[in-house]
């Protein structure tokens, strides 16, 4: 699946470490990291919207993934991704731009080292605020509807979930079992 252009869309809550995960993959295969809150907070930096966005994010990511399909790369698109309706429209970008596509949902199944990531993150977007505990637990977040990658990160360290997913992955590639 990663020998040639493919889209990954990796979702989950905040605190999951899908950032840390997106970013360990798309540089270990070569990728274009796409990220929704960093599209998200230049819109605002713009003037032109104020959190929370709504769709916005997402449609330019969409565009900007497709995009970089066509011109052959390989795009890992991250973002909470909490509506069947983004994911349904990651799907419709791969296969727009005649690519595989792999969704995973990274998890934390420990609700006490969730908690732990979110309260003592650290912000790496400026201007961008993040979300306490109370709003990650109250967040809209509909169940997967479809066969994806489940990543569960409790209790492993980057290294570890990388090589999982990495390996859940190849699996995919057909003639793999």
């Amino acid at each position: 699946m990663l020998s040639n252009a493919a889209l990954v869309v990796i979702g989950g809550l905040p605190g999951t470490g899908k950032t840390t995960l997106s970013r360990l993959l798309a540089a270990r295969i070569g990728a274009v990291h796409l990220r929704v809150d960093t599209i998200e907070q230049a819109l605002v930096r713009s003037g032109l919207a104020r959190h929370p966005v709504g769709p916005a994010g997402y449609v330019v990511g969409y565009d900007l993934a497709e995009e970089h399909l066509r011109q052959g790369l390989t795009v890992v698109a991250e973002s909470v991704n909490p509506l069947a309706v983004t994911r349904d429209s990651w799907r419709d970008v791969g296969a727009r731009a005649g690519v595989p596509t792999a969704e995973v949902e990274v998890i934390c199944s420990d609700p006490a080292e969730h908690r732990h990531r979110v309260t003592s993150r650290s912000v790496d977007i400026p201007g961008l605020t993040l979300p306490d505990w109370e709003e990650v637990r109250r967040r809209d977040y509909e169940p997967w509807n479809r066969e994806h990658i489940t990543l569960d990160t409790a209790g492993a360290v980057p290294q570890e979930s990388l090589n999982s997913l990495l390996h859940r992955l190849d699996s995919l590639r057909p003639g793999n079992s």
